[in-house]
């Protein structure tokens, strides 16, 4: 029989490196979940991404269990690392920023492929190219398709 599930919770946590502290703690304990169990997993399943910030979806249960899913990193994150600015521009119509070219953004369009709601890598690049644009960074080149 299934287990019932009592909620979600969403976090963004660097990986390989959660500990009880806010965000993680405070949101996991007025749940009532296990915050050290859920730190040691999280580390030993992102302990190959130190560093990046990751979202992680946590389903609870009524009997105070869980499980959760880590998910592919922000696309502004990796479009601001390979743009290698620390942020977007504030006013992304008038003043850019930093550019990107078209094989930076299939790079990024097929990481974050399994989280986003297309069904080719050409609309991901075309997502991936309008957070770009929203963040005041360019897309160099010719478009490839």
């Amino acid at each position: 029989m299934a287990k019932e599930i009592a909620g979600y919770v969403k976090l963004q946590c660097k990986g390989g490196a959660a500990n009880p502290s806010p965000p993680i703690g405070p949101a996991l304990g007025s749940k009532g979940l296990n915050i050290m169990e859920f730190c040691k997993q999280f580390n030993a399943r992102t302990q190959d991404k130190p560093g990046v910030i990751l979202p992680v979806l946590i389903t609870y249960y009524k009997d105070k269990t869980f499980d959760f899913v880590v998910k592919t990193p922000p696309a502004p994150i990796l479009i601001l690392e390979a743009a290698k600015v620390k942020l977007g521009s504030a006013q992304p119509n008038l003043k850019k920023v930093g550019s990107v070219t078209w094989d930076q953004v299939r790079t990024i369009a097929e990481t974050k492929m399994p989280d986003l709601n297309c069904f080719t890598v050409e609309a991901a690049m075309s997502m991936v190219a309008g957070t770009a644009r929203s963040m005041g960074i360019t897309v160099s080149g010719e478009k490839p398709f």
